[in-house]
């Protein structure tokens, strides 16, 4: 089927190709992100349950370390507010990434409707 379309859209469909895996991508890093932010909400939140004197222990790759609860909710924290940034770009980049391949679909589908007579701006990217 490509070997009868003409360059230029042999290249766009090539491009809406590498976009969709672009989009594959992003989306899976988001929902990873999304996981760990929930998770890290949800530790944070039963962190309020515990006494601040109790014995906690945290995780270092495979060993467990023993922390106090202030040092232990001040990261949370963090994690929180460092995973809902990263959760915000990634929405954004989703956008960004989405926009541009239907824009792309589209000018693919008016050149091979024989609508395409010149190249387009740089649109908004």
């Amino acid at each position: 089927m490509q070997g009868s379309l003409p360059p230029e859209a042999q290249e766009k469909l090539e491009e809406l190709q590498n976009l969709q895996e672009t989009a594959q991508n992003v989306s899976e890093q988001k929902q990873s992100s999304e996981t760990a932010l929930n998770e890290a909400k949800t530790a944070l939140e039963t962190l309020e349950d515990v006494d601040a004197d109790s014995t906690m222990y945290r995780e270092v790759g495979e060993l467990l370390i023993e922390t106090d609860y202030e040092a232990a909710q001040e990261d949370l924290e963090e994690k929180v507010e460092s995973l809902e940034v990263r959760v915000e770009q990634l929405t954004k980049q989703e956008s960004r990434v989405q926009e541009k391949f239907e824009s792309l679909q589209e000018e693919l589908q008016q050149m091979l409707q024989g609508g395409g007579a010149g190249p387009m701006g740089p649109g908004g990217a």
